[in-house]
């Protein structure tokens, strides 16, 4: 997943110019505070992995003044990279994770992942029903929502010229080297699936194969297949439909609202980032206190709309902006989308090679 940061949400999202937080007590905090929470752990420090850009400043900062547990942030650039060394570790050196769902069951599944031990989390009841009980943690006993995403197309109908229903109005003639694609490849070969009624899962070689066949056929309408800051070629004129990862429709919107959201009739895909606590983290008490700091339903309000995913707190969706509300507060359609999820490696290297001969015929 893509994440939206404070230097590209300046001026559109009041909370990111703000410095200093003070301790959490919104809706549905029922007893621990994050102090109360870290045990023997003042004074010692947190070991935070996760992608750059994560959190505001200060929420950090309240977290550290609130129980004088310092914050070391460490990021890493891709899921596998984390994976990998969580690996390496043995489960060990970080005490706090948070990275996307397929790759949470992997580290399940290789026991590098404690469960939960939910009298420390307080704040554990404010999470929205909806981003729990999924294949990665079906028992919801490992993982704490961070953060859902929906890909979706943002088009200009000034610029298309037509209203914009499904997946199918992408190989519109009209729309000839004017598309601009996210750069992965399981949600791009998954929505091409979609608009055949297969699933974004589907296991068939020769299904993958025949929606490769049909992804050839999207190439002249394609301009750019980009991952960071997509939005921008449509931005700028340079595309007039665009399909997006959530931070970067909320930024697209943010900048011009008069820009359109087509939610697809074939179907959603869409993914959950969560945090988890690795088996042998050497401060586990520091991160359950922390888990309970951004489960607070002000504190968590901060953090999503710096981040401009949609919103897995639902006792935060009060404390949300109207203006953001209308993005990142979860949306019914939502309910009706299908999570990417792994699948056997003849069918990996199935998209792979089509992803691959699809690139070649764009260029």
């Amino acid at each position: 997943m893509k994440k939206i940061t404070a230097l590209l949400l300046t001026g559109c999202m009041a909370l990111t110019a703000l410095t200093g937080c003070g301790s959490g007590n919104g809706a549905g905090t029922t007893g621990q505070t994050a102090e109360e929470n870290t045990g023997n752990s003042a004074g010692t420090e947190l070991n935070l992995f996760t992608w750059d850009g994560m959190f505001p400043q200060e929420i950090l900062d309240g977290f550290e003044q609130e129980t004088g547990i310092r914050i070391r942030y460490s990021n890493f650039d891709s899921d596998e990279d984390m994976l990998a060394k969580l690996e390496e570790a043995k489960g060990g050196d970080y005490d706090l994770v948070i990275a996307d769902d397929y790759i949470i069951e992997l580290a399940v599944k290789e026991g590098l992942v404690q469960k939960l031990n939910k009298e420390k989390l307080s704040n554990f009841e404010n999470i929205n029903p909806i981003f729990q009980g999924y294949f990665y943690d079906e028992k919801d006993e490992y993982t704490v929502p961070y953060g859902a995403g929906i890909p979706l197309i943002v088009y200009d109908p000034a610029v298309t010229g037509f209203e914009m229903t499904s997946y199918e109005d992408l190989w519109n003639p009209a729309l000839q080297d004017n598309v601009a694609l996210i750069a992965n490849y399981r949600v791009v070969d998954g929505i091409v699936l979609k608009s055949m009624g297969e699933s974004f899962n589907t296991e068939d070689v020769a299904k993958i194969e025949s929606a490769g066949e049909k992804l050839q056929k999207l190439a002249p309408n394609v301009r750019v297949i980009n991952d960071n800051n997509t939005q921008d070629f449509l931005l700028s004129g340079e595309v007039g439909a665009a399909f997006l990862y959530t931070s970067q429709v909320t930024m697209a919107l943010s900048a011009n609202p008069d820009l359109k959201i087509c939610y697809p009739k074939e179907g959603l895909g869409f993914g959950i980032m969560a945090g988890f606590v690795p088996v042998n983290a050497p401060n586990a008490d520091a991160a359950h206190a922390f888990l309970n700091y951004i489960l607070d339903a002000e504190n968590a309000a901060k953090c999503f709309e710096y981040m401009g995913y949609y919103c897995t707190n639902k006792a935060a969706e009060e404390y949300i902006s109207e203006e953001m509300k209308e993005m990142i507060v979860v949306p019914d359609t939502v309910t009706k989308g299908e999570i990417i999820q792994n699948i056997p490696q003849e069918a990996e290297d199935a998209h792979s090679k089509v992803w691959n001969e699809f690139k070649t015929a764009c260029n």
